[in-house]
């Protein structure tokens, strides 16, 4: 009688193992769709986000453009910022035409050398670079015969001067010659948008007013402290700034926008628009460079 029992006892400990076995896999099976739904439930969350994000960026284009592009074109302000709510999202924009900043397509030489020996250039050293700035717009008579074409093949570059207008400040990185360094430091002070051979001298920089040909240190300073006088015509001021300086508006304007969304996230980014006179549009983006779009960093301490 004790052979049927110790067969029975055996099945019974066959049985129990096989259960575990049937357990932990479904144990395993448990944490990895857990962990399939954490994770689509995270990016889920993080797509929502950045497409709130992105239509409370429009948005803030579409407002900005509107409030530009309904009024005369001889009335639209130089500059100037707005704060608005966009469902619980709230938004500031600061708004500043393009011609602020030095056109790379239309600059006379002087002003582009002005900026470079601004930012600590000899001034020797930034009449060849702007003269090379030039030489890369200009159209070339022939491409065999051009100077340009045959420094850049001498220096072993893999390209030829475009010979064309930039179509973005970026590729002044590609200009022969120019240090990078003096470059990246050009850069916020340049644009390809507003078309105009002078800058509005109401809303430029700085950096842009001591470019201006003949600017000097006092009378920049004397030029800065009449200009934030808000009793100050900005007509009165292109006489201190010369032949360079205007108070001309152009088409394009530069917005910054800060949008706080919800959850305490931000999103940030700077874009050009160009306003259109004729057809449907009332604007075209012509650049879009995001920012950040993030939540705020969480202090030490907090939870």
């Amino acid at each position: 009688m004790s052979a049927p029992s110790h067969h029975a006892g055996g099945s019974r400990g066959f049985i129990v193992v096989a259960v575990l076995w049937i357990l932990a896999a479904l144990s395993a099976l448990v944490l990895i769709y857990l962990s399939y739904v954490t994770t689509t439930a995270t990016t889920v969350a993080h797509a929502t986000a950045r497409v709130q994000s992105e239509a409370v960026l429009h948005g803030a284009v579409e407002l900005a453009a509107y409030q530009l592009g309904t009024v005369r074109t001889e009335q639209r302000p130089a500059g100037g910022s707005f704060t608005a709510r966009m469902g619980a999202a709230r938004l500031a924009v600061d708004f500043r035409t393009e011609a602020a900043r030095i056109d790379l397509n239309a600059a006379p030489k002087p002003l582009l050398a002005g900026l470079m020996i601004g930012l600590g250039t000899a001034p020797a050293n930034a009449a060849s670079y702007a003269d090379r700035i030039l030489a890369w717009r200009t159209p070339a008579a022939s491409s065999e015969d051009d100077a340009e074409n045959a420094s850049y093949r001498a220096a072993g570059y893999s390209y030829l001067p475009r010979h064309a207008p930039f179509p973005a400040t970026e590729e002044l990185l590609l200009v022969q010659g120019i240090p990078p360094s003096l470059l990246e430091r050009m850069l916020p002070y340049l644009t390809v948008f507003s078309n105009l051979a002078s800058v509005n001298i109401a809303e430029a920089a700085p950096q842009v007013l001591a470019a201006l040909p003949g600017m000097t240190p006092e009378r920049l300073q004397a030029l800065l402290q009449e200009r934030s006088d808000p009793r100050t015509d900005p007509s009165a001021l292109v006489q201190r700034g010369g032949d360079a300086a205007s108070t001309a508006v152009s088409k394009a304007y530069r917005l910054a926008i800060t949008a706080d969304l919800d959850g305490g996230r931000r999103a940030v980014a700077e874009v050009v628009i160009l306003l259109l006179e004729d057809g449907d549009e009332l604007y075209r983006v012509v650049s879009w460079r995001d920012i950040s779009d993030r939540a705020p960093t969480r202090q030490a301490g907090l939870r």
